[in-house]
């Protein structure tokens, strides 16, 4: 069964990494991965975390502590525009905003496979006892909190700052993510149906993703704010053709590699 999921999953990771050219024009999210793809450093962190968090699928299991360790360093470590790009790129229809949602393979770093959401209340109590994820998570809260002496609520420059702490969560116990393809509301994965006497808390701490208005805005205007690194980036490999030749030796070794694991 593995070695037939083999190719299905190379072309994926493939897709993931590369963009489509055929998708390209009115997708900003595959303008994101192409632009990345024509980054050396962004292209080989990218590799690395897509290496990590799909290799093992065919096997019905990803390891996913090492696929959070690579996200997070694809987020610190990664140039920071075309980071975001790829985690906010603005749509306008399902198929870009499923290639969104697809951003950091979530059947391996978010969902998990086949499992139904655990309470947020274990998400929660797993970040605060985690000195990588709790302050993460304390840094998100002061900087894409609400401010009552603003008057739209939410400070004008804050849209950036909110925005990479949210970047900062991926890859901790409390991964947020896309919840569907049509639009841009996002979530930890998990609920509060079996939250008991701390239903309360467990709905303030997802409210802090799902009734977050200034997170919602700062992922919104994301669009006016397109970073202008990534049309540079685009000009500068416009030919399909040249783009690909130009993906380098050393980010096409881990993909072959891959198949020795599916």
């Amino acid at each position: 069964m593995a070695h037939c999921l083999g190719p299905v999953l190379l072309l994926l990771l493939l897709l993931l990494l590369l963009g489509s050219a055929s998708s390209a024009g009115g997708n900003r999210c595959v303008d994101a991965a192409e632009a990345c793809t024509a980054n050396a450093l962004c292209q080989r962190l990218r590799t690395k975390y897509v290496a990590q968090c799909l290799g093992q699928v065919a096997h019905g299991s990803c390891p996913r502590s090492r696929c959070h360790r690579a996200l997070r360093r694809f987020f610190s470590l990664g140039p920071q525009a075309l980071t975001h790009a790829l985690l906010f790129c603005p749509c306008t229809s399902p198929a870009c905003a499923e290639r969104r949602r697809q951003t950091f393979v979530p059947a391996c770093a978010f969902s998990g496979l086949g499992h139904e959401p655990p309470s947020c209340l274990e998400a929660l109590d797993a970040c605060e006892k985690s000195l990588v994820c709790r302050p993460r998570l304390l840094a998100f809260q002061a900087s894409c909190a609400s401010t009552p002496s603003s008057q739209d609520r939410c400070l004008r420059d804050q849209g950036p700052r909110c925005l990479r702490t949210y970047a900062g969560l991926v890859g901790t116990a409390i991964t947020p993510n896309y919840v569907d393809n049509t639009s841009a509301r996002v979530a930890p994965w998990c609920d509060c149906r079996a939250s008991g006497n701390r239903h309360e808390e467990c709905e303030a701490f997802r409210g802090l993703f799902t009734r977050n208005r200034c997170l919602d805005g700062a992922i919104q205007s994301f669009d006016s704010q397109w970073p202008s690194i990534l049309q540079d980036q685009l000009d500068s490999h416009h030919n399909p053709g040249q783009r690909l030749l130009q993906v380098s030796l050393q980010s096409i070794l881990p993909v072959l590699a891959l198949q020795s694991l599916l």
